[in-house]
């Protein structure tokens, strides 16, 4: 393969096998293709005969640890968001080897026009993973749930109101004989996954007490729990890394979209750019804030104010807007390392 020139900056399409690349001479405008084998070994073995001014790549499968394997390398990378490549995502005549082209041709010209994202690292990334896996046990729980009470109402039985984690034990009397070879496994793997779930459980408390303290800070709002402190720390993993709080509610896509024009100004729906899996814990925290449970605050009060301007939407709309100002509450909180006071209008107005 030889080695090329330090003017060179380079696309790369990830595949799953291979990456197909795009090498670009600034100088001469030439390119080259070229394709990687997609391994830390041949990426290594790639990158050590070629001098390259800048790598560019898609977010995807695969981003996190390229990246990664690159800077140890010091080779600069940067990594692209796809939300932000209309070019790429929209193109009529998409493949992989216009795809690296184009990633190639935007690194060249100015960096931020691929709207470059940050990777956490493996510690948080494997962390982070943990909780999303007590997520999908839920699901699949749940939907084991639904499927019992399905077979039960073709039968005409209705089954109790409970708890999925207590659910086998309180309907196990009420499912027709004729039904429980069928509902039987399921009512063990319900069980199953209950234990998990709590043992999954146990784990994210003792994350948040030893190896992620900073959590407690998070905790004094009343509504978030150690699951949303935790996800909230791994997803954001440097807080410093937001000039403004307020610039956290934009980054997780609890922001609603613009499409201005003159004196028109429309109400779209949030971005929902982001880590889905945050954000929806977010939404969770916020309706149990704006709840018959959720304890007396400003933040409270001001969802409520906003739920009674009317509108058919006017419910969901609030819980949006809490949600979006509880993530710049929870990273002042983590910033500042300050004491939360929950009436702090309240108490200013009386001082």
């Amino acid at each position: 393969m030889g080695s090329y020139q330090n003017d060179l900056v380079i696309g790369i399409d990830l595949g799953d096998k291979h990456g197909q690349v795009c090498m670009l001479n600034l100088s001469t405008g030439e390119l080259a293709e070229d394709r990687v084998t997609m391994t830390p070994k041949g990426i290594r073995r790639f990158f050590r005969a070629v001098e390259t001014r800048l790598v560019a790549i898609e977010v995807g499968t695969h981003s996190r640890w390229v990246s990664h394997t690159l800077e140890e390398l010091g080779v600069p990378v940067v990594v692209a968001n796809p939300r932000r490549l209309q070019l790429i995502s929209k193109s009529d005549s998409k493949n992989d080897r216009t795809d690296a082209e184009l990633l190639a041709r935007l690194a060249s010209v100015d960096p931020k026009l691929l709207a470059p994202i940050h990777h956490r690292s493996d510690q948080a990334q494997a962390d982070l993973a943990m909780l999303k896996t007590r997520d999908n046990l839920i699901k699949a729980r749940t939907a084991m749930v639904n499927q019992v009470r399905g077979m039960a109402k073709a039968f005409g039985f209705r089954l109790r109101k409970c708890g999925a984690a207590s659910f086998p034990r309180h309907v196990f009397e009420d499912i027709p004989a004729v039904l429980m070879p069928a509902v039987s496994p399921l009512l063990e793997a319900i069980e199953s996954q209950t234990r998990l779930v709590k043992n999954l459980d146990r784990q994210v408390t003792r994350l948040c007490e030893e190896r992620y303290p900073e959590t407690r800070h998070l905790l004094q709002v009343y509504g978030v729990g150690p699951l949303t402190a935790l996800a909230f720390i791994l997803v954001i993993e440097d807080p410093h890394r937001f000039e403004k709080s307020r610039s956290v509610g934009a980054f997780l896509g609890l922001r609603p979209r613009q499409s201005d024009s003159g004196r028109i100004q429309k109400q779209l729906r949030i971005t929902k750019a982001g880590d889905s899996f945050l954000r929806s814990l977010l939404v969770q925290c916020a309706q149990y804030i704006l709840g018959p449970f959720g304890q007396d605050c400003d933040l409270r009060r001001w969802g409520h104010s906003l739920a009674l301007r009317g509108g058919k939407n006017a419910k969901r709309r609030a819980v949006v807007a809490v949600a979006r100002k509880l993530s710049t509450i929870l990273h002042r909180l983590w910033v500042s390392g300050a004491e939360y006071q929950p009436l702090r209008s309240q108490t200013e107005a009386a001082a």
